[in-house]
Formats: structure tokens, C-alpha cells, sequence
């Protein structure tokens, strides 16, 4: 990645604590291209107006907006139609929405949930959830010894009583990439439906989910470059079908009576009021951008970054690095000693340099880590090895610091 990138992202321009920021903190959240900001804003100035009820001219034209979206999304993950994708206000949304209408309806007592200890709280709260309300039960995967998921593992959970199996396709702690391909080959074999958390999967690395044949896809808009409050399930067309909507209200309707009502078709059934018209206009504008660059390039690039903060990290003694060593996205977990995360995360950003501290939402993961809290630094496009370096220089400050 070039310099040319670097200055696309007006907010990396500053100053922290008298310091050039590095921010690595994009597990989290990405920070927003120009052209990102400027096509929202465009929106806003231009074109602002409620979708699908006007017929006046700035209706027509958010409606297209809106609408082009949708047909941006599918084709950036390969869906088969834009019917199948729902705009949601993130992955939480989205899993919820998967969990409360179509977890809910097809589990009952004795059925078999099958998840792994790997999973942020929004791919395992909605499913407790479901065990709770339908007399279900949850399964765990066993995790291998450097945090990873094997195939081998998840046949040994999976029986003819699992309805469901929910993954994420990318640990946001771990870093790890989990076989959700062929755990979805496996779920089908057993008459079983796949789930896959992509949250931290679209934003690094391309997404074919014909391919993957996953049952239902979740992501959010603001980890790869767009803005916040925007995401999207994607759901093969006749299990949305077959789903009831858990919002109801205006724009979802196809007719109300006083006493009944039926609904609209895919996807605006799922979509009930108005919709985050700015934020999908983002989004496609944000895809718009990484595609210009390539999501082969973005994973190349992130790779070799996190190739080169775990030889660097390797370097500090009695820092722990959490996962395996080789990675596909640039993301590295790590304690620094006995000084808390927090105390670390403290320190770093009076260097100007920006990670997170805590448990990553991932409370179960943390006791198996046997941590109750860990560091992360995580990179995205416009990162280079001078902020691996900078990130680096901190650290051993930090470790300095506390003796």
C-alpha cells in the first residue's frame, strides 16, 4: 500500500498527545476514505429523502441510491439476488434477526445448537437465547491449542439433532480463519443450517457466498470503510422467505387491516421504517473503494504487516502473543507481562498510538485463554511497517515503564 492511500483517510492526519497517530484499532472499527465521506455528504445535500413513498424527485432519486446499494452488496459478495440481502444496522442486527425469527421457529427441545468458544458475544447471546426459548441445546467446538477450529473437531459435535451451526468466518481476537466452507457442507449433510459471522471476514478478504453455500451471512458496513449503523444479512431467498419479520411497522407492509396484516416481499419485509438510506449510500461507496483497490492487494498487504508484528512482537521478552503464528489478516492479541491491557492501552495512546484493551466481547474465549483481559492491535489497508515499528517503540516504553 502506497501513500497515495494513507492520504485518502483526511482523520489519520493528526496529532495524539503530540504525536502522529497510528491507529490500530480497525477490528474495532475502520476509519472513513474521502470518498466515503464526500458521497455521504453529497447525499445529504442533494438527495435527501425518504425511500420507496415519494414520488417527487428527491424520493426517486434516494430510492435509487438505496436501492443500488443493495445491488452493489450482492454483487460484492456474489448473492444470487438482491432479494437476498437485508440492509440491518450491523452484524448484531443481523444475527439477531436470524436468531429471533428463524432460530426460534425451526428449534425445539432436544435439537442442537452448535457454536464455538471462539464467538463474539453477538454470535452467542442470540443463540442462548433460542436454547433458552426452545428447550435447544448448545454445543462447543474444541479449540486447538493455538486457538484454531479444525473440521475434525466440529464433526465430533455435530449429529443428526443439530439444527444450527453459527461461526465466525474470522476470530476478532484469535485472528484465525475458520474452514466455514466446509463446516457448511457438514451442517447440510446433517439436515443442519450454517450461520456465518462475517464481521471481521468481508473487510479483508474476498466473499463468495455461493461459494461458501452458507445459509445466512452477516456484516457490518463500519469495519470496511463505511460508515456506522449500516450492515447486512445476506440469507438464501427461500429461508428468508420462509421467515416472519421482528419489526413491524410502516414501509414493511404489503396490507393492514384493523385486525391483520400481510407483509412485503423480500427483502423491505425485513426493513420495517425508514431505512439507514445514508449509511447503505456509504457502504456502496465504500465497496466502490476497495474494490478500486483490490481485496486480493488488502489481504496480501495485511498479511505481510502481520507477519511482520508477530517477528517484532516475538522480540519483546515476556510478552505473550495469543494464536497461531502464520496469519491470513492482520490482527495480533497479546499481553504485555503482568501490566494490564488496560494500563498498556493507557500508555501506548500517550504515544499516539491507538489499540484496544479488554475482552473483545468475548468473555468465554478470555477464560479459556485463562486472561481476563488482553491487548489488540489490529491493521488495516492504509497501515504500514513503520506503524508495526511505532507500535514496537511504545511497548517497550510500556514495559520500561512499569520496571
Amino acid at each position: 500500500m502506497n501513500r497515495d492511500i494513507l492520504e485518502q483517510f483526511p482523520i489519520l492526519n493528526q496529532e495524539i498527545n503530540g504525536h502522529p497517530l497510528v491507529y490500530l484499532d480497525n477490528a474495532a472499527t475502520s476509519q472513513k476514505p474521502l470518498a466515503v465521506i464526500e458521497v455521504v455528504k453529497r447525499y445529504y445535500e442533494h438527495d435527501n429523502a425518504n425511500v420507496h413513498r415519494g414520488v417527487h424527485t428527491l424520493g426517486s432519486r434516494a430510492t435509487d441510491a438505496y436501492e443500488g446499494a443493495r445491488e452493489k452488496v450482492a454483487k460484492f459478495i456474489n448473492a444470487k439476488s438482491t432479494k437476498e440481502i437485508i440492509f440491518t444496522r450491523g452484524t448484531t442486527t443481523a444475527l439477531n434477526l436470524v436468531a429471533s425469527s428463524f432460530g426460534r421457529s425451526i428449534c425445539q427441545e432436544g435439537d442442537e445448537i452448535v457454536l464455538t468458544p471462539l464467538e463474539h458475544h453477538s454470535n452467542l447471546i442470540p443463540w442462548q437465547q433460542v436454547a433458552k426459548a426452545t428447550g435447544a441445546t448448545l454445543k462447543y467446538v474444541k479449540l486447538q491449542e493455538d486457538g484454531s477450529v479444525t473440521l475434525a473437531e466440529v464433526e465430533k459435535v455435530v449429529t443428526e439433532k443439530t439444527k444450527i451451526i453459527a461461526m465466525g468466518y474470522v476470530s476478532n481476537v484469535m485472528g484465525v480463519v475458520n474452514p466455514v466452507k466446509e463446516v457448511a457442507e457438514l451442517a447440510h449433510r446433517h439436515g443442519a443450517y450454517m450461520v456465518v459471522d462475517g464481521a471481521q471476514s468481508t473487510p479483508h478478504m474476498k466473499i463468495d457466498v455461493q461459494d461458501l453455500d452458507c445459509d445466512f451471512y452477516a456484516f457490518s458496513g463500519h469495519k470496511m470503510c463505511g460508515p456506522t449503523g449500516i450492515g447486512v444479512l445476506y440469507g438464501k431467498k427461500a429461508l428468508l422467505e420462509s421467515m416472519e419479520p421482528v419489526e413491524f411497522g410502516g414501509e414493511m407492509i404489503d396490507d393492514v387491516g384493523l385486525y391483520d396484516s400481510s407483509w412485503k416481499e423480500l427483502p423491505w419485509k425485513f426493513e420495517g421504517g425508514t431505512p439507514i438510506i445514508a449509511g447503505a449510500v456509504g457502504l456502496a461507496a465504500a465497496i466502490d473503494f476497495l474494490e478500486e483497490i483490490g481485496m486480493d492487494q488488502i489481504e496480501e498487504h495485511e498479511q505481510k504487516l502481520a507477519k511482520y508484528a508477530i517477528e517484532r512482537l516475538s522480540e519483546i521478552e515476556g510478552l505473550k502473543l495469543y494464536g497461531p503464528r502464520v496469519r491470513k489478516v492482520g490482527l495480533v492479541t497479546f499481553n504485555l507481562g503482568d501490566v494490564h491491557p488496560h494500563d498498556v492501552a493507557t500508555v501506548l495512546d500517550a504515544s499516539g498510538v491507538a489499540i484496544r484493551a479488554g475482552h473483545h466481547c468475548c468473555q468465554p474465549l478470555m477464560r479459556w485463554l485463562e486472561a481476563s483481559a488482553t491487548a489488540r492491535a489490529s491493521f488495516y489497508l492504509y497501515n504500514t511497517e513503520q506503524d508495526v515499528d511505532r507500535l514496537i517503540s511504545a511497548l517497550i516504553q510500556t514495559k520500561e515503564y512499569f520496571g
